[in-house]
């Protein structure tokens, strides 16, 4: 055997085939082969095609809003949306309800040793396309391979920035008591649309997640001339557990009405059969908006021009007495306290 051979036994080179290696994540060729086949194929835009460490870009004038999320949802693909779409999505909301147009999104991807490539490319390509659909771009990112058994598929983590126009001052801190709190549309499709997959179940009606960007809307909301005191989106824990958290952080008390929230009736008959809560149940494509009387019926209006929030309504009020508490009217008139939940109805829904 010569010395040529016996380096080549040593050292011997990974097999691409059509899963994913840990060499995909070791940095040499196979990675850069995933890097310009996959992510930048379908990501490709001026700032990542550069290769570099970081992106850099100019800003507007205005106030710079940052986030960041992560997304170990399971299954990958659910009734409505993947992993991919939800991770664009969420990370969008979560600049939208800081008041802020997105601008760019980083993506970091947690692969397993032996996922098919062919899963990677569709949820890239999921997610190129809802990127694309919000007027945002994936301009850096991370890639990262675990031991097979040590992951799950795909674990995606996404940050996001944007530009906050001038003047626009929104968060817990601006909620008072006599602002009104308006619902942007029917709650819990997007937890029970991943449960039914992972869980095999068939439910009456059709349930799909309500993942949808929502940027849009409120750009019209923040246009239309009404005073928006606060946002938020209703992700884990559901409206119940958003409106718990800007109660303690706002330290008022609130009033919402069960009679006037939208639960479509596949979902509440889903909720009822599984022993769920629909108020407690996550939503990826609504959200709530705290304002003052006067400005109600107008923010609606502005609400009700987009697909995702034509059912937008009002639910309740914002009060001075029982700070930190969250009341529902019940349909038969009386009162119950919505506290936060010890654990979680769904793990692994976003």
């Amino acid at each position: 055997m010569n010395k040529r051979d016996e380096l080549q036994l040593q050292c011997p080179l990974p097999v691409s085939g059509d899963r994913v290696l840990l060499a995909h994540g070791g940095g040499g060729r196979l990675m850069q082969d995933l890097i310009r086949g996959i992510f930048l194929r379908s990501f490709d835009n001026e700032w990542l095609r550069r290769l570099h460490d970081g992106a850099t870009f100019p800003v507007e004038e205005g106030t710079l809003a940052f986030t960041t999320d992560s997304y170990v949802v399971s299954p990958l693909f659910f009734p409505g949306g993947d992993i991919g779409s939800l991770a664009v999505h969420g990370t969008v909301n979560d600049l939208a309800m800081c008041g802020a147009m997105p601008l760019h999104l980083s993506a970091g991807f947690i692969l397993e040793e032996g996922l098919a490539l062919d899963t990677l490319r569709k949820v890239v390509e999921s997610m190129a396309q809802a990127a694309e659909g919000a007027g945002v771009q994936v301009i850096t990112g991370d890639t990262k391979v675990v031991d097979r058994g040590k992951g799950d598929g795909i674990f995606i983590n996404t940050a996001g920035i944007g530009v906050v126009p001038p003047g626009v001052r929104i968060g817990p801190q601006e909620v008072q008591p006599g602002d009104r709190i308006l619902l942007s549309g029917d709650l819990g499709s997007h937890g029970l649309a991943v449960m039914s997959v992972r869980e095999g179940l068939r439910f009456t009606g059709e349930i799909e997640s309500d993942s949808a960007p929502l940027h849009l809307v409120v750009h019209d909301l923040l246009e239309c001339g009404a005073s928006v005191h606060c946002l938020r989106d209703l992700t884990r824990g559901g409206l119940a557990s958003a409106l718990n958290e800007l109660a303690v952080s706002a330290q008022v008390g609130m009033t919402i009405e069960e009679r006037l929230i939208p639960v479509r009736e596949p979902m509440r008959g889903a909720c009822e059969l599984l022993g769920l809560d629909p108020l407690y149940v996550a939503n990826e494509g609504r959200f709530v908006v705290f304002l003052p009387d006067a400005h109600v019926e107008v923010a609606l209006a502005a609400m009700r021009r987009h697909r995702v929030a034509q059912q937008a309504v009002q639910i309740g009020t914002v009060t001075a007495e029982h700070a930190s508490l969250v009341a529902l009217r019940t349909v038969l008139g009386t009162h119950r306290i919505l506290d936060l939940l010890s654990g979680e109805q769904l793990p692994r829904i976003c």
